[in-house]
C-alpha cells in the first residue's frame, strides 16, 4: 500500500468513525433523558420511595418526613404543577400559543406550557398543559423531559396545580393516545361544563408521531 492509498484509507476510516460516534450521540441525546427518568422511577419503586408535596403553610413539615419520602416543592406558587407519582415539579408558562412553534419551543425551555385559549384552575372547562419536543434531536431532553413519565400515570393518581398561591387538587380519570390532528380538547376547552385538567406530551418520547394525554378532575 503506497502513501496515497494509506491516507485515503485513513480518511475513510476517520469519516466512518465520526459518523458512528455522531449516530451514537444522537441516540443517547434522544433517549438519554427518558432513560434517566425511567431508571429513577424504577429505583424509587424498588426502594419504596414516595414523593410528598410540600405544604406551604406548614413550616414544620420536614420534621415529619420519613426516610423513604422525598419532598416536592412547587417552583412558583403563582403557577406550577406538581405530580407526586412521577416526581415531577415544574413552573407553568401561562398562555402559550400551541400553534406558534417559535413561541411554544421558547416556553418549553422554561417549564410546562399552559395552552392559550384554555381555562385556568378553578374555572369550568379544560385547563390544558403540554410539554413536548418537535425540533432537533439534541434538544429533545430540554423540552419534554418533565413529562416523560406521564405514561406511568394511572387512574386515581394525584396532580396538584398551584395558581395564584392556591393549590388545586386533581385525580387522574383517564389516559389516552391521540393523533396530532385531534385538537378537539383545545377547541372545546371553554365549552366543557365541568372542570378538567389535560396534560399532554409527545408519544413515543422524542417523536411527533402521537400525543399521550392524561385527563384529571378536581377532588371533591
Amino acid at each position: 500500500m503506497d502513501r496515497k492509498q494509506f491516507y485515503k484509507l485513513l480518511l475513510l476510516r476517520s469519516v466512518g468513525n465520526f459518523l458512528v460516534l455522531f449516530a451514537l450521540f444522537g441516540i443517547f441525546a434522544t433517549i438519554g433523558p427518558a432513560l434517566f427518568y425511567e431508571v429513577r422511577f424504577q429505583i424509587d419503586n424498588l426502594t419504596g420511595t414516595q414523593y410528598v408535596v410540600a405544604q406551604t403553610d406548614a413550616p414544620n413539615q420536614l420534621k415529619t418526613i420519613q426516610n423513604n419520602q422525598k419532598v416536592l416543592i412547587p417552583p412558583d406558587t403563582y403557577f406550577s404543577i406538581v405530580i407526586p407519582k412521577i416526581g415531577a415539579s415544574s413552573r407553568v408558562i401561562i398562555n402559550v400559543d400551541p400553534t406558534n412553534e417559535k413561541e411554544y419551543l421558547a416556553a418549553l425551555q422554561k417549564g410546562v406550557a399552559h395552552a392559550k385559549g384554555t381555562v385556568f384552575p378553578g374555572m369550568n372547562g379544560i385547563s390544558f398543559y403540554f410539554s413536548h419536543s418537535t425540533d432537533s434531536f439534541w434538544d429533545v431532553g430540554r423540552y419534554n423531559a418533565i413529562f416523560y413519565l406521564l405514561k406511568d400515570m394511572q387512574i386515581g393518581d394525584d396532580i396538584y396545580i398551584y395558581f395564584k398561591n392556591y393549590r388545586y387538587n386533581y385525580k387522574v380519570t383517564q389516559t389516552e393516545i391521540l393523533d396530532p390532528s385531534d385538537v378537539s380538547l383545545l377547541v372545546n376547552a371553554q365549552k366543557v361544563q365541568d372542570q378538567e385538567v389535560v396534560l399532554q406530551t409527545c408519544w413515543p418520547p422524542g417523536t411527533t408521531w402521537k400525543r399521550f394525554i392524561v385527563i384529571a378532575k378536581p377532588v371533591k
